[in-house]
């Protein structure tokens, strides 16, 4: 049985403040953060939209991605994906 693929994901959220996590949906995690159910950061600050995603072979993987894009300057987070 193979694993699912995780995703590394970017919000942009109210205020411009931007917000990254891990899913194996990002759409359904998206509606989870606008509705008040996902992490407590995007309680306060809602999402606007999602900048970016990228798909990874694994949770591990993409943890250890997220770890990396979270180290970045502000400026830098979107070209993460790119």
């Amino acid at each position: 049985m193979t694993a699912a693929p995780y995703w590394l994901y970017l919000l942009e959220c109210e205020g411009g403040v931007y917000y990254a996590g891990i899913a194996l949906d990002v759409e359904q995690r998206f509606i989870q953060h606008v509705f008040g159910l996902g992490a407590k950061f995007t309680r306060g600050r809602p999402p606007v939209r999602i900048l970016a995603a990228r798909e990874y072979p694994d949770k591990g993987a993409a943890l250890r991605a997220e770890l990396q894009l979270k180290a970045l300057p502000r400026a830098r987070k979107p070209a993460f994906f790119r």
